[in-house]
């Protein structure tokens, strides 16, 4: 992968550390965990209008918060996932966090960066997830698990999965695709 051009926003120094392993020269802004202050925002807005933005938080509920916080204030911030299973600790003790993916799974995250387009989308309602068993289920979340997987959107509870879909602007073959790949029963575990 060539030197990525855009600036990588991520949670603390380990995370950078850990893409500083992994791409060697990369910049980021980090948030410092959960406490994003204004400062650090207003950082990030410039970085947007100069470099461009890839908002990369770890995949659990701080990092959700972090990523909703900052895509709230620059919209248009490019959006990078990291399934759960891939950022869990070698030890029982520790939390999820990018610094604990291995190389290839961090590039991948990066390579599969999302960007909203300008076409006409029509945004999915809560019946389209209950009509798809992602809300509902006794096993919907182990399919939105799946499914913000194969599409590269991480995984959330049904209210944000929802939200993702619109502002990635999911289209519905590519949505209906990844849940009839859960259905055929293709591996079930989040890759």
């Amino acid at each position: 992968m060539k030197k990525i051009k855009e600036i990588i926003v991520v949670e603390g120094k380990s995370d950078t550390n850990r893409l500083k392993d992994c791409f060697g020269d990369v910049d980021t802004i980090e948030t410092t965990g959960s406490a994003l202050n204004q400062e650090t925002l207003e950082r990030i807005k410039i970085a947007q209008k100069t470099r461009g933005v890839i908002i990369f938080t770890d995949p659990d509920f701080n990092g959700n918060r972090l990523r909703t916080i900052i895509s709230k204030a620059v919209p248009d911030a490019q959006q990078a996932f990291l399934p759960r299973n891939q950022a869990t600790p070698k030890k029982s003790d520790g939390s999820l966090g990018i610094e604990h993916a291995n190389n290839a799974d961090i590039k991948a995250a990066l390579e599969a960066v999302y960007t909203k387009s300008d076409t006409d989308f029509q945004n999915y309602d809560r019946a389209d997830l209950v009509n798809l068993g992602l809300t509902g289920l006794s096993d919907s979340q182990q399919r939105r698990e799946f499914v913000g997987s194969e599409l590269k959107i991480g995984y959330t509870n049904a209210k944000q999965f929802l939200n993702r879909l619109n502002m990635f602007q999911i289209a519905p073959e590519d949505l209906v695709s990844a849940v009839k790949k859960f259905d055929e029963g293709s591996t079930h575990d989040t890759k």
